[in-house]
């Protein structure tokens, strides 16, 4: 069965926190529930104990999906990451999901708005020789603790285009398993659609952002930074940009789990509740011409 979710940065950003800054935690919550919404991801305003955000949540109807966890396993590996991740990891098992939601920020310069995307870090044959098996060995041991890794490629980072990502799936084992964000793998240049084809039997995380072509082409074309082209609205909600969403969705015909809406904009440009709401009721529409379990 296929829910809808929603991230918080559709309302606040959180690598750079004052743009919505002045929205309260309490709107957020408000609006998206009054949207329908069944379930949000982390933002850095939610409580960050267990049961208060469980609590939080389930006061406007809504449950927890996960929340983004930064390795660095280029730097230590796997045991030290995992010691490392304690708290986080008590805070994704405690407030009820069993998604752990991971990317590769070694290096990474999305967070930084003076840094082009072309300063990007680009892993050398000896970095994926020590990457891959950490991954590995970190994905093992999340599925210990009874959580899957859900794996984001990520402009900006180390695992960005889709040849990485082959890469990346190619050469870790069963336990690592992938999220899918439409939004970034289309900028990227890759096929949303080939990738869920490719990997649906590891893919348990779904994240819907859609994207503005010209504003890609503008970012890619210029040199912007991350945050800059997402500032000049380079991702929107699903059905307002040029991502084919039933072509992706009928890929995963067996697929169980959230479908995030996960579309950073500038509040000031794009109401918040206007577009998650546009956002939702595309991805009904989406959902029901893929016949998706819903």
């Amino acid at each position: 069965m296929i829910r809808i979710g929603a991230n918080p940065i559709c309302w606040s950003n959180d690598d750079r926190q004052d743009i919505g800054g002045h929205i309260s935690l309490e709107q957020c919550l408000s609006e998206a529930s009054a949207i329908g919404i069944e379930g949000m991801e982390l933002g850095h305003k939610f409580p960050k104990n267990a049961e208060a955000l469980k609590v939080k949540l389930a006061e406007h109807g809504m449950v927890f999906v996960g929340g983004w966890y930064s390795t660095f396993l280029l730097e230590r590996d796997a045991d030290a990451e995992f010691a490392a991740a304690k708290d986080h990891l008590a805070l994704i098992k405690g407030a009820g999901t069993d998604i752990f939601i991971v990317c590769e920020c070694t290096g990474t310069v999305h967070g930084n708005e003076a840094a082009p995307l072309s300063q990007r870090p680009v892993l050398s044959d000896k970095q994926w020789e020590t990457l891959l098996p950490r991954m590995t060995r970190f994905a093992e041991l999340l599925k210990g603790e009874g959580l899957k890794i859900a794996y984001h490629h990520h402009m900006g980072t180390v695992i960005q285009t889709g040849e990485e990502i082959d890469r990346l799936m190619g050469g870790t084992g069963d336990a690592f398993t992938l999220l899918l964000d439409t939004g970034h793998a289309t900028w990227a240049g890759a096929d949303p659609a080939d990738l869920a084809e490719r990997y649906r039997d590891r893919i348990v995380h779904f994240h819907a952002k859609d994207v503005r072509p010209g504003v890609a082409r503008q970012s890619n074309a210029e040199d912007w930074s991350f945050l800059t082209s997402v500032l000049a609205g380079v991702y929107t909600v699903p059905g307002d940009g040029s991502v084919d969403y039933v072509s992706v969705l009928r890929q995963l015909p067996d697929y169980d789990g959230w479908v995030v809406i996960e579309a950073e904009q500038d509040p000031e440009k794009a109401h918040p509740a206007t577009y998650v709401k546009m956002g939702r009721d595309n991805l009904e529409r989406f959902l029901a011409e893929a016949g998706s379990k819903r």
